[in-house]
């Protein structure tokens, strides 16, 4: 039986514009929860009128005509595959043309005729180009917690533009336009790390697509789907061109905590030593003596590790792995210089931050710096970055002077920006 749901009360549509869901709660048909306790990383869920609109605020055909004909995109960003086989990129890209000293760019009429012939256009990380779905995927990797990408892909009618395959990532699959056939099976390497790509089992691939699927659906535009990472998948378009987009998830798992703990424990001198000179590493009794002392110094050093140092090493992984809110350099400069009492302001969306008290001083620690603040400035800073909006001049515990001075350096810093506008 196929894991399926409806959308939920009160989720929003088209129709009803007051309504805002989440952008977690918009893909699984409202209900979170469930999502989060029965699906989440566990079992694929489709879900059947998603999104009334069909997703069409975030990308739509014409969108992607755009995007290939007239934003000069470059590999990699598009990506084309036929028949499950990816397409050399010096087939669609040349120059840019006068004062553009590149040879890599998207060709629309190369693009255009393979298209015609049947070839699916991938069009990669567009939570980095398209304004609606980097707001989007912000707001997403906001309420999960793990980093997010987004491609979509653009498949000629009864056309399949990959074989089955799985991914390392969760993904989110949105139907933009047009039908699209798939097939879902079962995992054959559950929970795949990033280093365990399908190929390395792709006979084992192979022969599970066979099968009997768990999933055989059509999905028409609207309708979403959740695949955790592992499950099998295959997709062919129906009728006329097909538009989806993939959101992938890169979760962070358990064994990211291995990793972290492996990369702080490497701290300790005696993990570091070098093995035996001459030493036959292919010989298991030649090891067994360091394996013994480094299974001993690892049972001691673990002990040492705080979850703070374990957090530091994972927030910094999830910060860096999304974009934060767009900032327009221009407007955010005339605003920061013309700041004044009564303006508002709010933290960047999807911006990773955290706020610590050292000595005589409060330190705001980003993805690439640290910014030191006076121990006067906590409780201001704290209602600033707490990700609502805030005017000038009521901020705690400062005067104005000093609320325009630590408001303009944040604004410069790229940490705020105008409550209003970009």
């Amino acid at each position: 039986m196929e894991p399926t749901a409806e959308p939920a009360d009160g989720t929003g549509s088209a129709e009803d514009p007051a309504v805002a869901p989440g952008a977690l709660a918009r893909v699984v048909g409202g209900d979170v929860t469930t999502f989060r306790d029965q699906h989440w990383g566990r079992e694929p869920l489709l879900v059947r009128g998603a999104d009334r609109g069909a997703f069409g605020d975030l990308l739509d055909l014409d969108g992607v005509d755009e995007l290939l004909s007239c934003r000069g995109l470059r590999v990699p960003f598009l990506r084309l595959a036929k028949d499950g086989v990816v397409v050399d990129s010096s087939s669609f890209t040349g120059t840019g043309g006068v004062g553009a000293e590149i040879d890599d760019q998207v060709r629309d009429d190369a693009v255009a005729a393979l298209f015609a012939e049947g070839t699916t256009v991938v069009l990669q990380a567009l939570h980095r180009v398209w304004p609606s779905v980097i707001e989007f995927c912000t707001a997403l990797a906001d309420e999960l917690g793990h980093p997010v990408q987004t491609n979509a892909y653009v498949t000629p009618p009864s056309s399949r533009g990959f074989s089955a395959h799985y991914d390392v990532h969760d993904v989110f699959v949105l139907q933009l336009a047009g039908q699209k056939h798939w097939r879902v099976h079962a995992p054959v390497q559950s929970d795949p790390l990033r280093n365990q790509p399908w190929t390395g089992h792709a006979q084992s691939v192979a022969d599970r697509a066979r099968e009997a699927p768990v999933i055989d659906a059509v999905l028409r535009p609207g309708d979403a789907m959740y695949l955790p990472r592992g499950w099998l998948h295959a997709a062919t378009a129906l009728g006329d061109t097909s538009a989806h987009l993939t959101v992938g998830v890169h979760v962070l798992t358990r064994f990211s905590l291995v990793e972290a703990l492996t990369s702080l424990v490497a701290q300790d001198a005696r993990l570091r030593a070098s093995l035996p000179l001459g030493i036959d590493a292919a010989d298991p009794d030649q090891l067994a003596s360091d394996l013994d002392a480094v299974r001993a110094v690892l049972s001691s050093a673990l002990q040492d590790v705080s979850a703070e140092d374990v957090a530091r090493q994972l927030r910094d992984r999830v910060w860096s792995g999304g974009r934060p809110e767009p900032v327009g350099p221009v407007a955010n400069a005339a605003f920061t210089d013309g700041l004044a009492v009564g303006d508002s302001v709010r933290r960047r969306a999807g911006l990773g931050c955290r706020l610590t008290t050292r000595d005589e001083s409060v330190v705001l620690e980003l993805t690439d710096r640290q910014i030191s603040f006076p121990a006067t400035t906590a409780a201001a800073l704290r209602a600033l970055l707490q990700g609502g909006t805030v005017q000038v001049g009521g901020l705690p515990e400062l005067d104005e002077s000093d609320q325009i001075v630590l408001v303009r350096r944040l604004l410069r810093e790229g940490v705020l920006k105008p409550a209003t506008g970009s």
